[in-house]
């Protein structure tokens, strides 16, 4: 893979994800995971999140409805990024709803959830930093 896949991606990541999560994953890489970081990086954010087709706000809404379908873990961490993708509370209930009708009930119930815990959390965050 180029090096500009690479950079590109880094840089979508960094920005969705915010610096401080990016920087934290790749500092923590280990020989095992390093090619996965890599993989990540240039596959999911540099070749699929920099296509022109979406914007990174559908993109998003897009991946949150996908993790909620899933059941995994990983829809805290896109919920956290909706401070930065610009996808509103009142859209991730709304993209959680849809999930319930598509994906069933128990999957949306664990969204809701995890994006409350999520959302109180940065709430909290956002009080202690007024």
């Amino acid at each position: 893979m180029s090096n500009d896949l690479y950079e590109k991606g880094l840089e979508v990541r960094k920005a969705v994800l915010g610096e401080a999560h990016v920087e934290r994953s790749l500092k923590n890489a280990t020989d095992f995971t390093q090619d996965f970081q890599t993989f990540i990086t240039q596959q999911a954010w540099g070749s699929i999140w920099t296509r022109p087709g979406l914007d990174r706000k559908a993109r998003s809404m897009i991946t949150i409805a996908m993790l909620a379908a899933l059941g995994s873990d990983e829809l805290k961490l896109h919920i956290r990024a909706t401070r930065n993708t610009g996808v509103t509370r009142d859209e991730v209930k709304e993209i959680l709803l849809q999930a319930g009708v598509y994906a069933g009930v128990p999957a949306a119930n664990s969204a809701f959830h995890l994006a409350k815990q999520v959302f109180d959390e940065m709430d909290k965050e956002d009080e202690a930093a007024k």
